[in-house]
């Protein structure tokens, strides 16, 4: 799991509490004694739940953490319970409960796209995007990886990634010139290059690509690709991206991809996660 900066911690407190809470405030029971637990509703990948008992200890509370992230949990399981005063339980109360449902959300959606894809390939890579919600790539990362995910991109220092939109600025360049140019000047980076039609997959294969993008095949044109590059010496590999999730992965990866590319989980409905808090 990647580490999470207090800074993160502190902003999400900060978003919700940032002047404090008003009606435990004016009704007088901030310093009163109290508990509070948080369960699994639904069935989970529990995620971020080291984050939320970090939010609860920031506040005040004294937390207890019974489950980590990447467990699969059963509803009614106990993620995390914490005890304190009554205005820390409350201040940290929905923070860390969306942050666990969404989290969750993420990262259950992640399992069930890699299950059913490793089902039909044993040890076949689910890479998600970098398409998460803006300002949360690192919570959104640790999801991903969570749910047995890999990442795709953390982000555009990260990997060589060649799309059509690129190539528009390269004045009909062939393909391979400018592959050799990438490889000269990163030598230690793989070439992605993003193609659209059949023709291009197969001169981005000739051309030495690391590997060959597909972007929004069918499986049934993943599967020609796939057949079409193993006829000659290429060592790219092939990765199926857009539109790929739960119900369509076993079929992209019989096709015969390497790499399923989605960015299906960060549209995931949350988990449901049940609060209880309680005087004394």
């Amino acid at each position: 799991m990647i580490p999470i900066a207090e800074a993160e911690i502190d902003r999400l407190i900060a978003e919700d509490v940032g002047f404090g809470d008003l009606t435990t405030r004016t009704l007088g029971i901030s310093g009163l004694p109290g508990r509070i637990s948080f369960s699994a509703r639904d069935p989970m990948v529990a995620c971020a739940t080291e984050e939320a008992a970090r939010i609860l200890a920031r506040l005040g509370a004294v937390p207890r953490l019974l489950v980590a992230s990447g467990e699969a949990v059963a509803p009614g399981t106990l993620l995390l319970e914490a005890t304190g005063a009554a205005g820390a339980l409350h201040a940290g109360w929905k923070v860390t409960q969306t942050l666990l449902e969404w989290s969750a959300g993420i990262a259950s959606a992640v399992r069930d796209i890699a299950e059913a894809a490793r089902a039909a390939v044993p040890g076949i890579t689910v890479a998600c995007t970098r398409k998460s919600a803006p300002l949360t790539r690192a919570l959104s990362i640790k999801s991903i990886l969570a749910g047995g995910g890999a990442m795709h991109r953390t982000g555009l220092g990260d990997t060589i990634l060649v799309f059509p939109e690129h190539r528009a600025f390269l004045r009909g360049e062939n393909l391979s010139v400018t592959i050799a140019r990438l490889r000269a000047a990163a030598p230690e980076r793989a070439i992605v290059v993003e193609v659209a039609n059949h023709d291009d997959a197969l001169s981005a294969v000739a051309a030495g690509a690391d590997v060959v993008q597909l972007e929004k095949f069918s499986p049934d044109a993943v599967a020609w690709v796939c057949a079409q590059a193993s006829d000659g010496a290429s060592h790219a590999k092939i990765a199926a991206a857009g539109g790929v999730n739960a119900s369509n992965a076993a079929a992209y990866a019989k096709a015969g991809a390497d790499i399923l590319v989605t960015s299906a989980p960060y549209m995931a409905r949350p988990r449901d996660v049940q609060v209880r808090i309680s005087a004394g």
